[in-house]
């Protein structure tokens, strides 16, 4: 299993090759992969943190996974981890685990004792499980996917 480079960052920290690695991924994952036609660029990723995963194998960088992280109070009175993504290539290796996992930690170290609140798509229930998470809402449409709400204390 491959380790990440992770870099944690506010949007204004991310240089323009940072950012737009994160919009492209997203673009390919959320928009057209799963074929949403939603509004991914919201007006949110500039209260946001943002957590990168870089390849690590010594060639050209590369995102492999991201996810984005608000503070305890900005939406919710918990944290929040969203738009949480590995890119197709790097799929099946593990990273997902290594994101979630690293994101936890963030929060951790960033809001201690926060919980974390997730929109979790339904499928990945016991993923997110996995890590804590537990179902605290019934299914729901998000974006013409059903989603459930999960919470980690």
């Amino acid at each position: 299993m491959s380790m990440l480079n992770w870099q944690w960052a506010a949007l204004h920290e991310l240089d323009g090759a940072a950012l737009y690695a994160v919009l492209a991924a997203r673009q390919q994952v959320f928009v057209l992969e799963q074929q949403c036609l939603y509004a991914d660029i919201d007006n949110e990723d500039q209260y946001a943190r943002h957590l990168l995963g870089w390849s690590n194998d010594g060639g050209s960088r590369q995102l492999l996974a991201y996810l984005r992280c608000f503070a305890p109070g900005d939406k919710y009175p918990e944290a929040v981890l969203g738009r949480v993504l590995t890119v197709e290539s790097a799929r099946g290796k593990g990273l997902g685990r290594q994101l979630m996992a690293e994101g936890i930690r963030r929060v951790g170290q960033n809001f201690p004792g926060s919980a974390i609140r997730i929109s979790a798509q339904w499928h990945l229930e016991r993923f997110y499980g996995e890590f804590g998470f537990i179902k605290v809402s019934d299914s729901y449409l998000e974006d013409g996917i059903p989603h459930i709400a999960m919470l980690r204390k």
